[in-house]
């Protein structure tokens, strides 16, 4: 039987950059592979070592998400959020993915982007689609 229930309320970015995570910034940091985001929280792939951070801990993680514009362009926008470690889940036995909870939202959800650009393509195409005279030209 399967008891995971997905709680999940917006589309999630999957992409691979990195992720850099510490408990304190001013110590060492430790680097993750990003695996999906959303605007409350991500997943990474770490180390399965002493600087992966286990569950209930609180970290700062800096990353980079893309932010694509209407020419389908993109730029890469910088965050750094305090995070609290909400899963681990053992990968193998040198790879442990880890789920974090923002504690401060992006300022966009990142998964829901091209969403949002492909109604006025759809209207477009509606209103040539509608267009009568140009096929008598």
């Amino acid at each position: 039987m399967d008891n995971n229930i997905d709680r999940r309320t917006e589309q999630r970015l999957r992409y691979h950059w990195p992720i850099w995570f510490a408990q304190d910034f001013n110590g060492e940091l430790a680097q993750g592979q990003m695996v999906d985001l959303s605007s409350r929280g991500a997943s990474f792939t770490c180390r399965a070592d002493d600087t992966c951070p286990y569950l209930g801990q609180q970290i700062t993680a800096r990353f980079s998400v893309p932010r694509y514009g209407e020419d389908d362009s993109f730029d890469m926008a910088n965050f750094t959020r305090s995070a609290h470690i909400c899963r681990v889940d053992q990968v193998n036995d040198f790879l442990r993915r880890i789920a974090i909870q923002f504690g401060r939202p992006l300022p966009f959800k990142p998964g829901e982007q091209t969403e949002n650009k492909a109604q006025p393509d759809s209207d477009l195409v509606q209103v040539r689609s509608g267009n009568t005279n140009s096929a008598a030209e």
